[in-house]
């Protein structure tokens, strides 16, 4: 006489763990998916690490520029002369296509230190300094001219030169961002 076979279909134990182990395969195949999908969405650690930057103005002599690299973009650190100073505060702002005072674009008792995104709001070139009609900067791919403030002047560039978000730490250091 043969023995009774056992209903392998029937054994609640062995079900459970097939349950557990599928559920267990599912759950790490999702976070397989999930886990690049979520760091993806962080800040690359280049563009977090310049965030907010220091410069020490000392470096920067009057009349001179210093260029800069601010979350992947130019910044311009310009010490003004007192004559460019003079024709940004001499503008008549209701001439200006994208009106500012020369005040409301530098930090009172610094005005000879003027500190700008360097990038064209027109098309993202980056213009030159010292060459356009104005004393400021030129912008050679589409003629964009900006005055001594960095206020558009002439072009097709529809603003001004940004300024960014900085504050004085000491007379001669800036915090960026």
């Amino acid at each position: 006489m043969s023995e009774p076979v056992a209903d392998v279909g029937q054994d609640p134990n062995r079900r459970d763990f097939i349950y557990i182990a599928a559920g267990a395969g599912a759950a790490g195949a999702t976070a397989m998916v999930v886990v690049p999908l979520i760091g993806q969405m962080n800040p690359a650690a280049d563009t977090l690490a310049l965030a907010s930057i220091e410069y020490d103005l000392s470096k920067v002599e009057e009349g001179m520029q210093a260029v800069v690299k601010w979350r992947g973009k130019p910044l311009f650190v310009r010490y003004r002369t007192k004559k460019e100073i003079a024709e940004a505060q001499a503008v008549d702002i209701k001439t200006l296509r994208d009106p500012q005072t020369d005040a409301e674009r530098v930090k009172a008792g610094h005005e000879q230190y003027l500190v700008l995104i360097g990038v064209c709001t027109h098309l993202g070139c980056v213009p030159n300094f010292g060459t356009g009609d104005y004393g400021g900067w030129f912008c050679p791919c589409h003629g964009s001219e900006y005055d001594t403030s960095g206020r558009i002047r002439q072009g097709p560039a529809p603003k001004n030169l940004e300024v960014p978000e900085y504050t004085f730490l000491s007379d001669t250091k800036i915090k960026v961002g």
